[in-house]
């Protein structure tokens, strides 16, 4: 009897240890009983966005894009219908290992669409959670606005920092190679880090021989909080410059119907792209920066209706000087929004709300000149 005991046992710990031995994926395959990866887990998938908006300038003699005109100027349109995004987003799955990624967005075409109509185009490898590799042209992950996906647009637009950094080359989309995942087992680290050419999207060629390279390290000090701390060097043609900056992004659960979520960002670097502007006696590269820092609070509450699932209150302040060392005009940026959210995931949403542009000095016939913009917005992803 014994014996017989004893036998059992020993046969139920191989079976153990030869079962843990194979690696078997959530449909119930062998992977090490695989062959050929050549179509394990292929598939393709699609995506878009469609954003579009009502604007109104509030501000007598300022246009909708925010410039001061007067009588014998040009365009003097204060009110618009823009279709501002028509994005769609193509994913194609190879294996569990390689996939690649397409967006394209259609509403560039209103205008001239040279350089822009493509977005994301990137070969991306997951060796595991801690290796992933992408190629081709994509945003690199240098801040906050770069890590949330592109078809959540949670207040007006992007930062106004966002937009000129990623005309110096240090964020926006740009045709590179990049590595990310988690440092430590339990994902609680994450590491960002690539090399690019640093001359914005779709060009046929890098402007010098010189790469962009940037890391961003990133960390989950609860389930809730996450700070990043970013950097890199680069140059866009005429020297290098560098920029490095900071971030926070905290949830909090006031009840069960309200949480406010709260985020935050400073940044500094060089301006490339308005120190290529300069003609005649420039001035030295290290005196041309820019600077700013903005905070993003939201008050969700959630009704969970059939058709209504939640409305939410925001307000980004943000801060911004585009050349803070030689001409320091902050500019001041308010935006209070409304949103009413008809599916979950924001896959239907209404916003409303007013832009608010406070310059320390007002330039007359120019964009630098304090404003106000009503908005309402319609944002559908599918």
């Amino acid at each position: 009897m014994n014996k017989l005991i004893g036998l059992t046992l020993l046969n139920l710990t191989i079976f153990t240890f030869s079962s843990a031995a194979q690696q078997t994926d959530v449909a119930g395959i062998d992977k090490d009983t695989i062959t050929n990866f050549s179509t394990y887990k292929r598939s393709i998938g699609f995506a878009g966005l469609l954003q579009t908006r009502y604007v109104g300038s509030l501000t007598k003699n300022v246009n909708i894009n925010g410039k001061n005109f007067d009588e014998s100027s040009d365009n003097k349109i204060t009110n618009n219908f823009v279709l501002k995004r028509v994005r769609l987003q193509v994913k194609g799955t190879v294996n569990d290992h390689f996939s690649a990624n397409l967006m394209f967005n259609f509403a560039e075409f209103s205008s001239n669409p040279s350089n822009k109509v493509l977005e994301n185009a990137y070969v991306k490898y997951t060796l595991n959670k801690h290796l992933n590799v992408q190629a081709g042209q994509f945003r690199p992950f240098f801040g906050i606005e770069d890590a949330l996906p592109v078809d959540i647009i949670r207040s007006l637009d992007y930062s106004n920092q966002y937009y000129a950094f990623g005309a110096s080359g240090w964020q926006s989309f740009q045709v590179g190679v990049s590595l990310f995942g988690d440092i430590t087992k339990s994902g609680q680290f994450r590491y960002y880090a690539g090399v690019y050419n640093g001359n914005n999207r779709n060009q046929p060629s890098d402007n010098d021989n010189a790469k962009n390279v940037y890391g961003r390290l990133e960390t989950s000090l609860s389930k809730k909080l996450i700070i990043g701390i970013n950097g890199a060097y680069g140059s866009l043609g005429n020297g290098s410059g560098n920029a490095w900056g900071a971030d926070i992004v905290g949830t909090s659960k006031l009840s069960n119907d309200w949480q406010l979520s709260l985020g935050g960002e400073y940044k500094n670097g060089t301006n490339l792209a308005l120190f290529n502007t300069y003609t005649e006696t420039p001035p030295s590269l290290s005196q041309v920066r820019m600077q700013g820092f903005y905070v993003f609070p939201i008050l969700r509450y959630s009704y969970n209706l059939p058709r209504l699932r939640a409305i939410e209150f925001s307000s980004r302040y943000e801060y911004f000087s585009q050349n803070y060392k030689l001409d320091n005009n902050t500019r001041q940026t308010i935006i209070p929004n409304f949103s009413l959210i008809f599916a979950d995931d924001y896959y239907a949403s209404i916003q409303m709300g007013v832009s608010i542009d406070l310059y320390k000095k007002d330039l007359p016939l120019t964009t630098t000149y304090s404003s106000n913009l009503a908005y309402l917005q319609l944002q559908i992803r599918f």
